[in-house]
């Protein structure tokens, strides 16, 4: 037997040997290849890919690209580059590089002779307490883009281009842009004198000038001069269907719209009232290195490359960027696109690159759409965002003592030991019996604490530190007496835990109950034995479980548009004027309740197919000789016997429901005013829009837990005492 095995034995250790020496090769392969993330799209995209290109044929260096979409860059980022994943490499705005060096995600470089080739202006931007943060690869600002088919000359006030209105054809806005995006608003705001924020990192969008302007876009979108709720997808869409006389957008938006459109780019006009220009953001586009990149000579090569004169010649023709040089490219001189571009950074505003400008998004935008929907004055939206702003920056509690925990945990474990030790006799015996059945277990156990009990306990453990990532101390319970005190304002004030689990409720308990209607409802009808075309309707009825969730929320979203959401059209084919569903609870709340239960009742509805084949025939036929009506048979028959098995289904829908993110974040997105988020879009936002508050996000999960925790044993006693009965 023993000589048998040998052969087995020696081929086992053949292929280990193998394996090893290929993870080995390929992990040392790895190290020779740098790794390079950005979220460029279109031609910028193209663009750099050639550049790389042509680094590796000169160098003989190898990258690997990642492209990682725009809204989930800084969090991947900070994720993965202070613990030595992630890229060597990274391009960025200069604005988030004040708070990547904080946290620990961007590395400082030393001073290099391809300076002398690059602006003062652009240097300056990445200039973060006394380090370089990157080196200046393009200009990102707004211009003006006009079709030239519709407008000839371009006004040169703001009241003289939105009062094309009257001279355009019918259907047609002399100007779009995103007028609930605070970055596109901001051009506006410096135009009035204000600013999102103060030299003194204070929350700058209030007061005259940030009421004014709001003001103006206002009027503007009363008098039909400016579309409302506009997306960027909508922009680009109404200028290439020549609805949108001139759009205020950046370099990118050439390559959205291609050549389908004649037109040509102008600076931002002035506003008559201040006569002074819309003045945009300026950004600077930096190649930057994390703190793996800053110890390979390679990444500091890369560095270099891109922000050199072959670089920037490829990025301006291909990327059609505004590269930033003292001596620009030959094709970016005779380019008229890139030359409006160029001229309209001269008098653009550069973003502030302080670690608070990333708070003042989430209150600024909130603000923005409550004030332009017209549900309160701009004042009152605007001191609301401030106080908000203040909450979010407050300083994190103090330190606390983890002396208590430490007690309560060593008692615990001097507990547990206790049990083991004086139930020593009896367990021994019966853990040598089941041991052969551990075996089996052994790795699904394995498999379930890393992937789900790991997790669990790190997250109960963040909860107990506050402060940002890298700077996080312990802090004690002093997360979880922050939100159960709604931070020391009123108990149901927008944002109190109390009040968005209040919504999170009310949202679990209707999407449940129509899930289960609709679903009952349908698996009956769907049961019936002469019912024709029986498998075409379960396959068109199962569609919108089958498609991912976010696509169908993205698709509800657009239908639920005012002006041009297919919702809006049947209202108003019916005689009911449209309306902004995003300006009341009560709208936006449906809005995301119709999308969830499109998603949620076929789940239902195969539950009860399964569970109604259970039901005996002969139960229904001899209750139906007892003279029972089909009502009585349905109600005193069919429901008490599928009850049961539809239990777990409605426990599993009820916890899919109480965290739908998907639906919340992309439908409403906490409109209007973060009234309709629930407790883990909550999370969410604390996390990564907050100041990155883990460990106060950290909190708002174990209270999900808990609550979700209480609910299922509760289900679970509710199912025994109908089981018994």
């Amino acid at each position: 037997m023993t000589t048998a095995r040998r052969p087995g034995l020696r081929l086992q250790l053949m292929l280990l040997v193998v394996l090893t020496l290929g993870v080995l090769t390929t992990a040392a392969r790895a190290q020779d290849r740098l790794e390079l993330w950005h979220a460029y799209r279109g031609d910028e995209k193209s663009a750099l890919e050639q550049v790389l290109a042509r680094f590796t044929k000169q160098t003989g260096i190898a990258v690997d690209v990642l492209q990682v979409p725009h809204d989930a860059y800084p969090s991947k980022l900070s994720a993965a580059a202070p613990r030595g994943h992630g890229p060597h490499v990274f391009v960025d705005s200069h604005e988030r590089l004040g708070d990547f060096l904080q946290r620990g995600v961007a590395a400082p470089q030393n001073a290099h002779p391809i300076e002398a080739e690059l602006p003062e202006k652009a240097l300056t931007a990445l200039s973060i307490d006394g380090k370089r943060v990157g080196l200046p690869l393009a200009y990102k600002c707004l211009a003006l883009y006009v079709n030239t088919a519709l407008v000839r000359e371009v006004p040169d006030s703001w009241e003289a281009l939105t009062g094309l209105k009257q001279s355009l054809p019918s259907g047609v806005y002399p100007l779009a842009y995103e007028t609930q995006n605070v970055y596109f608003h901001v051009a506006v705001l410096h135009a009035f004198g204000g600013r999102q924020l103060n030299a003194d990192e204070s929350f700058g969008l209030v007061g005259p000038p940030a009421v004014q302007s709001i003001q103006l876009v206002s009027d503007a979108v009363a008098r039909g001069a400016l579309p409302e709720e506009a997306s960027g997808a909508l922009v680009s869409e109404l200028f290439r269907a020549g609805r949108a006389a001139t759009v205020i957008s950046g370099t990118y938006f050439a390559s959205d719209i291609g050549d389908q459109v004649a037109y040509r780019v102008v600076p931002l006009p002035k506003v008559a009232a201040t006569n002074s220009a819309l003045a945009p953001y300026l950004t600077v586009e930096a190649a930057a290195l994390t703190p793996k990149g800053a110890r390979s000579a390679d990444a500091l090569s890369l560095v270099h490359f891109l922000a050199g004169a072959e670089s920037a010649e490829l990025r301006a023709r291909v990327g059609k960027q505004v590269v930033t040089r003292r001596e620009l490219p030959e094709y970016s001189k005779q380019s008229p696109f890139l030359s409006a571009f160029a001229l309209q950074t001269q008098s653009a505003v550069l973003m502030p690159a302080s670690a608070r400008m990333r708070s003042t998004w989430e209150p600024a935008t909130r603000a923005l759409k409550k004030a332009l929907s017209g549900a309160v004055t701009p004042a009152a939206a605007l001191d609301e965002a401030k106080r908000r702003f203040d909450d979010v920056v407050r300083p994190p509690p103090p330190p606390a003592s983890p002396t208590p925990l430490l007690i309560v945990i060593g008692l615990l474990c001097i507990g547990g030991a206790y049990y083991l030790y004086s139930n020593a006799k009896e367990l021994g015996p019966r853990f040598r019996e089941s041991l052969p059945a551990y075996r089996w277990v052994v790795h699904a156990v394995v498999g379930v604490f890393l992937l789900v009990v790991l997790p669990i306990i790190v997250g109960a453990g963040a909860s107990l530190y506050a402060g940002r990532l890298g700077e996080m101390h312990y802090a004690g319970f002093a997360n979880f007496i922050a939100i159960l005190t709604a931070r020391g304002g009123p108990l149901l004030t927008s944002g109190s835990f109390y009040l968005v689990l209040l919504v999170t409720l009310l949202w679990t308990v209707l999407n449940v109950l129509l899930h289960v209607v609709i679903g009952f409802a349908l698996g009956l009808v769907l049961s019936r034995p002469a019912l024709k075309l029986k498998p075409l309707y379960r396959v068109l009825l199962i569609i919108p479980w089958a498609v991912p969730s976010y696509v169908t929320a993205l698709a509800w979203r657009g239908m639920f548009s005012k002006q041009f959401g297919a919702v809006s059209a049947l209202l108003e084919a019916v005689g009911v004027e449209p309306f902004s569903w995003w300006a009341r609870f009560s709208t936006a709340f449906a809005a995301n309740l119709s999308t969830n239960v499109w998603l949620g009742f076929p789940f239902m509805m195969v539950v009860t197919l399964g569970a109604l084949t259970a039901v005996p025939k002969e139960v229904l036929e001899a209750a139906e000789v007892d003279g029972a009506s089909r009502w009585q048979r349905l109600m005193r028959v069919t429901v008490p016997m599928v009850v049961p098995a539809m239990l777990p289904a409605v426990l599993l829908g009820a916890i899919w429901t109480f965290n739908m993110f998907n639906v919340v974040f992309l439908v409403s997105g906490g409109e209007p005013d973060g009234t309709t988020d629930i407790l883990v879009s909550e999370a969410y936002r604390w996390a990564f829009t907050r100041q990155a508050q883990y460990g106060y996000a950290a909190a708002y999960s174990v209270l999900i837990f808990l609550l979700l925790a209480l609910f299922s044993r509760g289900m679970a006693r509710a199912g025994r005492t109908k089981a018994m009965a």
